[in-house]
Parts: C-alpha cells; sequence; structure tokens
C-alpha cells in the first residue's frame, strides 16, 4: 500500500497515513484518463452557437429579376446561399456536447488520476482542516506551513464554509468535497491537499 505523510493545520508531520491500494496505488491509465477529461471539456460548452439560413434571414421577399430575357442567371431571392447577406447552409446550431463514457470507466480514470498524484508525490494529506470564521490569512498560512505555492486542489469530507470562503481570494486554489471531485480538477492542479476524512470517504467510495 502507498504511504503519505500526514500533517497537521499548521504544517507540522504527525505520522503516516496508508493509502488504498485499489484507489491511489494502481497503475494511471493515460487513454482512460484523456477519455475522460474530454468528456468534461465537451460537457462544458455552452453549444449556443447560431446561424440564420434563408428562411431566417431578413429581406429577399420577391423574385430579383424576372426568370428569362434578362440574360443572367435565374434568381428566386436575394436571400439565397450565394447572395451576400443570405443564409448560411449547413451552419452551426445550438446543440448539447455532453455524452458520457461508462461507468466503469469514469471510475478508473479518477483512480488513475489520484494514483498519478501519489506517484509524483503531489499529494498531501491532512489530519484535519476547520476554520472558525472565514479567514483568508489562516487559510495561506496553513498553504505555507504545507510549503504549497503551485495551482492546488483542496479536497474536504464535506461542505464546509468557511474553509471554501477563505480560499476563494486566494489565485490558484480550488476547494471541492469528495463526492465532487473529477479526473479535470485533479489533473488541472498540481497539487493535491486532501483531508484525512475526505480519504477515507473517497477510499469507501472507489474501493
Amino acid at each position: 500500500m502507498p504511504k503519505v505523510a500526514l500533517f497537521n493545520q499548521s504544517g507540522s508531520k504527525v505520522g503516516d497515513i496508508e493509502l488504498n491500494d485499489t484507489v491511489f496505488g494502481i497503475e494511471p491509465n493515460t487513454h482512460v484518463m484523456t477519455e475522460a477529461v474530454l468528456m468534461q471539456r465537451a460537457s462544458l460548452r455552452q453549444g449556443n452557437h447560431k446561424v440564420k439560413n434563408r428562411s431566417e434571414v431578413r429581406g429577399g421577399g420577391r423574385k430579383p429579376w424576372r426568370q428569362k430575357g434578362t440574360g443572367r442567371a435565374r434568381q428566386g431571392s436575394i436571400r439565397s446561399p450565394q447572395w451576400r447577406g443570405g443564409g448560411t447552409v449547413f451552419g452551426p446550431v445550438p446543440r448539447s456536447y455532453s455524452y458520457k463514457l461508462p461507468k466503469k470507466v469514469r471510475r478508473l480514470a479518477i483512480k488513475s488520476a489520484l494514483s498519478s498524484k501519489v506517484v509524483e508525490e503531489n499529494i498531501l494529506v491532512l489530519e484535519a482542516l476547520s476554520f472558525d470564521a472565514p479567514k483568508t490569512k489562516e487559510f495561506a498560512s496553513v498553504l505555507k506551513g504545507l510549503s504549497v505555492d503551485s495551482k492546488t486542489l483542496v479536497i474536504t469530507d464535506g461542505l464546509d464554509e468557511n474553509v471554501a470562503l477563505s480560499a476563494r481570494n486566494i489565485p490558484g486554489i480550488t476547494v471541492v468535497t469528495a463526492e465532487g471531485i473529477s479526473v479535470l480538477d485533479v489533473l488541472g492542479h498540481d497539487k493535491l491537499v486532501m483531508t484525512k476524512s475526505a480519504v477515507e470517504k473517497v477510499e469507501e467510495v472507489l474501493a
């Protein structure tokens, strides 16, 4: 089983914690992680692009000239696609880009992402993380004690408003709950800081 250091909120090491081998100790599957990231990024697309076809553009109610005898090509409307200001053919219309991967693939992707952080030694486990009131300065001191100075994902076992508000104004810091972690979040941050209870909850769900 992989073993990582356990820190308290002031940044001092208080022991070690063994992580579940089936969640944090598997061989990371790069292909599956890529598929999961593509799925999540596709789901984030608004898909609200829209063009007007020839029935929606303004004008073109009458035939511009008679069918025969002018020497010009026959035309039925000045808003046909070949005209300037005409409708667009086969242009984008509002649609959803989201799709789903099989459940086993999604679970393998998140376990691969977590295991990759263990392999890179970019995961830190805290004994607990709590504040009496929202204080950005206190959260910054916790990060300083852990020697964290890069993009960091903080995972707690549940929604703690004081923690979330304390981290909100610190650039590069994202706070999520154990239920809300995603492959895109884990791979999009350099460091992973988890509370001990969050680790237990993730292992309970994914093991």
